[in-house]
């Protein structure tokens, strides 16, 4: 019998051929780099995504951005092949447009899980698979487990960065084909692994926003594709009483407090976002308790049912804690029932389920929030 390989295929590293979605950051060029001293074939692929903001001269733009840039010097002094895919239609297709109207539904759409699952782990997986690759490796913080050509995802060692809640959209074919070197590593590891191998991104702090959406500002973005989405409408009370005005649904999420801009005796928050009449519903914070959540469009991706039974948790947020719960499936829908309070869940999110063994936190799949 054939010894695995440190990504548990059953070949030499020499002999297995593997690409590396490369993004620039230090993350996924730590990857690239621990891939090619392991002694594996690699190419590094990075993707175009967008047109970017800044058209200065000082933004060292050329064809491809800075990122791209750091993706292609990383290539360079690894002595790995490079290649970019510009895919700013597909991505302006599968992310913002989405991002887009979940906003002008009164949604909070997380464009990271579908860029995973459009542009990242589609056509990127389907260009890797052309290319007859081995296995697709990314930079995430998941830990995955290979058993009997069959791989399982669990949360991250670094829980400060794990990323699974991000990929409960993966489908299971694309799951046995991805590969997480990170899961095992905690954030300082990364870097201090850069380090060792000299790469220039080392030091390259992580992107704080979404990358898409220049200083965080999401309302410029939506402005730019649907400017006219800012119209006024009413904040009602929750006895639906008129108590101000807004000036357009999208600077509003569920939850938020501030630029609320009405006074009153007591703290108000955005219960709800009713985007079929324009209008924000404000209460006090305990209206903000939910218990109960309803999911559309659900995926799972584990092969064994019965994770659902016991130790059950679920995140509704990406920077969440985990909450124990009890999940009845139906289909592509779900019912989640809270085993405690938690506060401003909003729709257009997403809802991971996981569950708990001897190796971790395993994912189970997910869904979207629908109410």
């Amino acid at each position: 019998m054939k010894k695995l390989n440190s990504i548990g295929i059953n070949k030499e590293p020499k002999n297995t051929f593997v690409i590396v979605a490369m993004s620039g950051g230090v993350d996924s060029s730590t990857v690239a780099g621990i891939m090619k001293k392991e002694g594996y074939n690699v190419l590094g692929i990075t993707l175009k995504l967008y047109d970017d903001v800044k058209k200065t001269s000082e933004s060292r733009q050329c064809c491809a951005g800075q990122d791209i840039l750091d993706a292609k010097k990383v290539a360079n002094k690894l002595g790995i092949e490079h290649k970019i895919l510009y895919y700013q239609n597909k991505f302006k297709e599968g992310v913002i447009n989405n991002f887009v109207e979940s906003y002008l539904k009164g949604e909070t759409p997380i464009p990271c899980v579908q860029c995973n699952k459009t542009v990242k782990f589609n056509d990127l997986f389907q260009e890797a698979k052309k290319l007859k690759a081995d296995a697709l490796i990314t930079g995430h913080y998941v830990k995955s487990l290979t058993q009997n050509n069959s791989t399982e995802m669990y949360r991250g060692v670094d829980l400060n960065r794990d990323q699974s809640y991000f990929l409960f959209n993966t489908t299971k074919e694309q799951l046995n084909y991805l590969r997480f070197p990170l899961g095992i590593y905690q954030k300082s590891e990364t870097r201090n692994i850069a380090k060792d191998l000299e790469l220039n991104v080392a030091d390259k702090p992580d992107s704080q926003d979404i990358c898409f959406v220049p200083n965080g500002d999401y309302a410029s973005v939506i402005e730019k594709f649907k400017p006219d989405s800012f119209s006024k409408g009413n904040i009602r009370n929750i006895n639906g009483e008129v108590i101000g005005t807004h000036d357009g649904i999208i600077n509003y999420t569920i939850g938020q407090r501030k630029k609320i801009r009405i006074s009153d005796k007591n703290p108000l928050y955005v219960i709800e976002i009713n985007a079929n009449n324009n209008e924000i519903i404000v209460g006090p914070k305990d209206k903000l308790i939910k218990r109960k959540i309803n999911l559309k469009d659900v995926n799972i991706i584990t092969d064994n049912i019965s994770d659902f039974e016991k130790d059950l948790f679920v995140k509704v947020r990406s920077t969440g804690k985990l909450i124990k719960a009890n999940v009845k499936l139906s289909n592509s829908f779900a019912e989640v029932n809270l085993l405690e309070d938690e506060f401003g869940v909003s729709p257009g999110q997403a809802c991971v389920f996981y569950s708990k063994n001897d190796y971790g936190h395993k994912v189970l799949g997910g869904g979207w929030i629908k109410k």
